[in-house]
Protein backbone atom coordinates (compact mmCIF):
# COMPACT_ATOMS: atom_id res chain seq x y z
CA UNK A 1 0.00 0.00 0.00
CA UNK A 2 2.57 2.44 0.60
CA UNK A 3 4.22 1.80 -2.78
CA UNK A 4 0.95 1.95 -4.45
CA UNK A 5 0.52 5.56 -2.46
CA UNK A 6 3.88 6.61 -3.84
CA UNK A 7 2.61 5.64 -7.43
CA UNK A 8 -0.14 7.65 -6.98
CA UNK A 9 1.66 10.76 -6.36
CA UNK A 10 3.19 10.62 -9.28
CA UNK A 11 -0.17 11.02 -10.59
CA UNK A 12 -1.39 13.99 -8.90
CA UNK A 13 -3.28 17.04 -9.99
CA UNK A 14 -1.33 20.30 -11.19
CA UNK A 15 -1.67 23.62 -9.56
CA UNK A 16 -4.70 24.53 -10.25
CA UNK A 17 -6.74 21.58 -9.55
CA UNK A 18 -4.80 21.91 -5.77
CA UNK A 19 -7.03 21.36 -2.75
CA UNK A 20 -6.25 21.70 0.90
CA UNK A 21 -7.54 19.94 3.70
CA UNK A 22 -8.21 20.79 7.20
CA UNK A 23 -10.29 19.38 10.34
CA UNK A 24 -10.23 22.27 11.99
CA UNK A 25 -13.34 24.51 11.60
CA UNK A 26 -12.12 28.02 11.06
CA UNK A 27 -9.90 27.03 8.45
CA UNK A 28 -11.97 24.22 6.55
CA UNK A 29 -11.12 24.99 3.10
CA UNK A 30 -13.17 21.67 1.76
CA UNK A 31 -16.29 23.29 3.30
CA UNK A 32 -16.17 25.67 -0.03
CA UNK A 33 -14.46 23.34 -2.39
CA UNK A 34 -16.67 21.40 -4.72
CA UNK A 35 -13.95 19.08 -5.65
CA UNK A 36 -13.99 17.70 -2.02
CA UNK A 37 -17.26 17.62 -2.53
CA UNK A 38 -17.51 15.34 -5.50
CA UNK A 39 -14.39 12.71 -4.35
CA UNK A 40 -16.76 10.26 -2.77
CA UNK A 41 -16.34 8.33 -6.75
CA UNK A 42 -13.02 9.19 -7.19
CA UNK A 43 -8.95 9.25 -6.44
CA UNK A 44 -8.95 12.84 -5.49
CA UNK A 45 -5.66 14.38 -3.62
CA UNK A 46 -5.78 16.63 -0.43
CA UNK A 47 -2.99 18.71 0.44
CA UNK A 48 -1.52 19.87 4.18
CA UNK A 49 -2.44 23.86 5.12
CA UNK A 50 1.11 24.84 4.75
CA UNK A 51 2.04 22.59 1.40
CA UNK A 52 0.79 25.16 -1.10
CA UNK A 53 1.88 28.99 -1.79
CA UNK A 54 -1.19 31.60 -2.58
CA UNK A 55 -1.32 30.09 -6.25
CA UNK A 56 -1.52 26.81 -5.27
CA UNK A 57 2.49 26.09 -5.86
CA UNK A 58 4.20 23.24 -3.93
CA UNK A 59 6.15 24.57 -1.06
CA UNK A 60 7.60 21.29 -0.03
CA UNK A 61 8.62 18.13 -2.07
CA UNK A 62 5.70 16.47 -3.20
CA UNK A 63 6.04 13.29 -1.19
CA UNK A 64 5.64 15.11 2.06
CA UNK A 65 3.13 17.73 0.57
CA UNK A 66 -0.02 15.56 1.23
CA UNK A 67 -2.64 15.35 3.90
CA UNK A 68 -4.64 12.64 2.22
CA UNK A 69 -5.82 11.04 -0.55
CA UNK A 70 -9.59 9.71 -1.06
CA UNK A 71 -12.13 8.81 -1.20
CA UNK A 72 -12.66 5.72 -3.66
CA UNK A 73 -9.34 3.94 -3.24
CA UNK A 74 -11.35 1.14 -2.43
CA UNK A 75 -12.89 0.90 -5.45
CA UNK A 76 -10.50 2.16 -7.89
CA UNK A 77 -7.37 1.12 -7.51
CA UNK A 78 -6.49 -2.73 -7.58
CA UNK A 79 -4.16 -2.50 -4.26
CA UNK A 80 -6.48 -0.78 -2.45
CA UNK A 81 -9.54 -2.74 -3.09
CA UNK A 82 -7.34 -6.13 -2.43
CA UNK A 83 -6.59 -5.13 0.99
CA UNK A 84 -10.01 -3.63 1.89
CA UNK A 85 -11.56 -6.73 0.53
CA UNK A 86 -9.54 -9.11 1.95
CA UNK A 87 -11.25 -12.20 4.09
CA UNK A 88 -9.41 -10.77 7.33
CA UNK A 89 -11.84 -7.49 6.87
CA UNK A 90 -14.53 -9.74 5.85
CA UNK A 91 -14.13 -11.90 8.69
CA UNK A 92 -13.78 -8.75 11.14
CA UNK A 93 -16.92 -7.46 9.93
CA UNK A 94 -18.85 -10.59 10.40
CA UNK A 95 -17.80 -10.65 14.07
CA UNK A 96 -18.95 -7.28 14.52
CA UNK A 97 -22.99 -8.15 13.60
CA UNK A 98 -22.75 -6.38 9.78
CA UNK A 99 -25.25 -8.13 7.66
CA UNK A 100 -24.89 -6.25 4.99
CA UNK A 101 -22.27 -4.37 5.21
CA UNK A 102 -21.12 -1.51 2.58
CA UNK A 103 -17.83 0.45 2.02
CA UNK A 104 -18.90 4.48 1.20
CA UNK A 105 -15.57 5.99 1.53
CA UNK A 106 -11.66 5.02 1.85
CA UNK A 107 -8.48 6.96 2.50
CA UNK A 108 -4.72 7.34 2.49
CA UNK A 109 -3.80 9.32 5.10
CA UNK A 110 0.22 10.28 5.35
CA UNK A 111 0.76 12.01 8.25
CA UNK A 112 4.49 13.07 7.15
CA UNK A 113 7.23 13.95 10.09
CA UNK A 114 7.42 17.61 10.56
CA UNK A 115 5.36 18.68 8.46
CA UNK A 116 5.12 22.47 9.51
CA UNK A 117 7.69 22.10 12.25
CA UNK A 118 9.60 25.44 12.43
CA UNK A 119 12.98 24.84 10.65
CA UNK A 120 15.69 27.60 9.43
CA UNK A 121 13.86 29.65 6.32
CA UNK A 122 10.92 31.70 6.48
CA UNK A 123 8.79 29.06 4.43
CA UNK A 124 9.50 26.74 7.16
CA UNK A 125 8.50 28.80 9.75
CA UNK A 126 4.85 30.35 7.83
CA UNK A 127 3.68 26.75 8.18
CA UNK A 128 1.84 25.13 11.01
CA UNK A 129 1.91 21.62 12.56
CA UNK A 130 -1.81 19.75 11.37
CA UNK A 131 -3.55 17.88 13.85
CA UNK A 132 -7.12 15.90 13.79
CA UNK A 133 -9.48 17.33 15.36
CA UNK A 134 -11.71 15.46 18.02
CA UNK A 135 -14.28 13.74 16.14
CA UNK A 136 -16.73 10.82 15.75
CA UNK A 137 -16.85 9.32 12.02
CA UNK A 138 -20.88 8.88 12.88
CA UNK A 139 -20.68 12.57 12.45
CA UNK A 140 -19.74 12.16 9.06
CA UNK A 141 -21.32 9.15 8.14
CA UNK A 142 -24.93 8.88 8.97
CA UNK A 143 -26.96 5.71 9.53
CA UNK A 144 -30.87 5.76 10.51
CA UNK A 145 -30.48 3.49 13.16
CA UNK A 146 -26.78 3.65 13.22
CA UNK A 147 -24.53 1.21 12.62
CA UNK A 148 -20.52 2.47 11.18
CA UNK A 149 -17.08 1.21 12.11
CA UNK A 150 -14.05 2.45 11.38
CA UNK A 151 -10.75 -0.17 10.02
CA UNK A 152 -7.47 1.79 10.42
CA UNK A 153 -4.63 0.17 9.07
CA UNK A 154 -1.69 1.51 10.87
CA UNK A 155 1.27 1.53 7.89
CA UNK A 156 4.20 2.57 9.97
CA UNK A 157 4.61 2.17 13.63
CA UNK A 158 2.52 4.61 14.87
CA UNK A 159 3.64 6.13 18.39
CA UNK A 160 2.80 8.96 20.32
CA UNK A 161 5.75 10.57 19.05
CA UNK A 162 4.77 10.42 15.41
CA UNK A 163 0.89 10.96 15.84
CA UNK A 164 -0.84 7.86 16.89
CA UNK A 165 -4.59 7.78 17.57
CA UNK A 166 -6.49 8.76 20.82
CA UNK A 167 -9.60 7.78 21.80
CA UNK A 168 -11.96 8.57 24.73
CA UNK A 169 -13.43 5.18 26.53
CA UNK A 170 -17.15 4.81 26.88
CA UNK A 171 -17.35 7.82 24.47
CA UNK A 172 -19.32 5.21 22.13
CA UNK A 173 -22.34 5.31 24.13
CA UNK A 174 -22.81 9.09 24.27
CA UNK A 175 -24.74 9.51 21.28
CA UNK A 176 -23.64 11.14 18.06
CA UNK A 177 -22.72 15.15 18.96
CA UNK A 178 -22.54 16.70 15.98
CA UNK A 179 -23.31 16.20 12.16
CA UNK A 180 -21.68 17.27 9.11
CA UNK A 181 -23.97 17.98 6.03
CA UNK A 182 -24.85 19.45 2.64
CA UNK A 183 -26.11 22.98 2.89
CA UNK A 184 -29.42 23.15 2.92
CA UNK A 185 -29.26 26.42 2.46
CA UNK A 186 -28.61 26.74 -1.39
CA UNK A 187 -27.62 30.64 -1.48
CA UNK A 188 -24.37 29.69 1.07
CA UNK A 189 -21.09 29.58 -0.73
CA UNK A 190 -20.77 27.00 2.24
CA UNK A 191 -21.67 23.74 0.83
CA UNK A 192 -20.62 22.15 3.76
CA UNK A 193 -21.63 22.61 7.22
CA UNK A 194 -21.95 21.06 10.34
CA UNK A 195 -24.73 21.17 12.63
CA UNK A 196 -23.24 22.86 15.16
CA UNK A 197 -20.08 24.00 17.17
CA UNK A 198 -17.50 21.42 18.12
CA UNK A 199 -17.91 20.27 21.32
CA UNK A 200 -15.43 20.55 23.89
CA UNK A 201 -13.53 17.28 24.84
CA UNK A 202 -11.69 16.73 28.28
CA UNK A 203 -8.54 15.65 27.10
CA UNK A 204 -7.88 13.59 30.08
CA UNK A 205 -11.05 11.59 28.72
CA UNK A 206 -8.48 10.05 26.33
CA UNK A 207 -5.48 7.80 26.10
CA UNK A 208 -3.19 7.35 23.35
CA UNK A 209 -3.87 3.65 21.09
CA UNK A 210 0.10 2.93 19.66
CA UNK A 211 0.48 -0.11 17.09
CA UNK A 212 2.88 -1.69 15.58
CA UNK A 213 2.67 -1.51 11.53
CA UNK A 214 0.16 -3.76 10.15
CA UNK A 215 -2.22 -3.22 12.79
CA UNK A 216 -5.76 -2.46 12.43
CA UNK A 217 -8.01 -0.58 14.95
CA UNK A 218 -12.01 -1.10 14.56
CA UNK A 219 -13.53 2.01 15.82
CA UNK A 220 -17.07 2.31 16.79
CA UNK A 221 -18.92 4.82 14.77
CA UNK A 222 -19.30 7.45 17.91
CA UNK A 223 -16.32 6.88 19.22
CA UNK A 224 -14.22 10.07 20.07
CA UNK A 225 -11.02 10.05 18.80
CA UNK A 226 -8.18 12.15 17.13
CA UNK A 227 -4.48 11.96 16.23
CA UNK A 228 -1.86 14.84 17.25
CA UNK A 229 0.77 16.47 14.56
CA UNK A 230 3.48 14.35 13.80
CA UNK A 231 6.40 15.60 15.49
CA UNK A 232 9.01 12.89 15.22
CA UNK A 233 11.25 12.40 12.35
CA UNK A 234 9.61 9.16 10.93
CA UNK A 235 6.68 8.62 8.99
CA UNK A 236 3.18 7.62 10.45
CA UNK A 237 0.94 6.50 7.01
CA UNK A 238 -2.36 4.58 7.88
CA UNK A 239 -5.03 3.31 5.04
CA UNK A 240 -8.77 3.77 6.67
CA UNK A 241 -11.77 3.03 5.17
CA UNK A 242 -15.31 2.55 6.60
CA UNK A 243 -18.07 0.52 6.88
CA UNK A 244 -21.80 1.07 7.25
CA UNK A 245 -25.20 -1.37 7.44
CA UNK A 246 -26.97 -1.75 4.78
CA UNK A 247 -29.58 -4.22 5.54
CA UNK A 248 -33.15 -2.57 7.68
CA UNK A 249 -30.81 0.96 8.17
CA UNK A 250 -31.37 4.27 5.80
CA UNK A 251 -28.47 5.98 4.78
CA UNK A 252 -28.67 9.72 5.70
CA UNK A 253 -29.78 12.35 2.40
CA UNK A 254 -27.80 15.36 4.07
CA UNK A 255 -24.86 13.17 5.04
CA UNK A 256 -21.89 14.99 3.11
CA UNK A 257 -20.99 11.83 0.77
CA UNK A 258 -23.57 10.91 -1.41
CA UNK A 259 -23.32 7.92 -3.82
CA UNK A 260 -23.16 8.28 -7.51
CA UNK A 261 -23.49 4.64 -7.70
CA UNK A 262 -24.11 1.39 -5.41
CA UNK A 263 -21.57 1.61 -2.64
CA UNK A 264 -19.76 -2.08 -2.78
CA UNK A 265 -20.54 -4.64 -0.55
CA UNK A 266 -17.65 -5.62 1.25
CA UNK A 267 -18.81 -9.57 1.61
CA UNK A 268 -19.63 -9.75 -2.39
CA UNK A 269 -16.54 -8.28 -3.51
Amino acid sequence: MKNEANNLIKLMPGESKRAVFSTTDSESQQNKDKYFLDSGDKISYFYEPGALGPNGELLVEPEVSLNKIGHALHELNPVFRKYTFSEKIKEAAFQLGFEEPVIPQSMYIFKNPKIGSEENDSTEKSRKLTNVTAHQDASFLHTEPLKVAGFWIALDDSTIENGCLWIASKSHTSGVHRRYIRNPDKDSDELLVYTSGAPYYQKSNFSAVPVPKGSCILIHGQVVHYSEANKSSKPRHAYTFHVIEQKNTTYSKDNWLQPTRTFLNLYRN
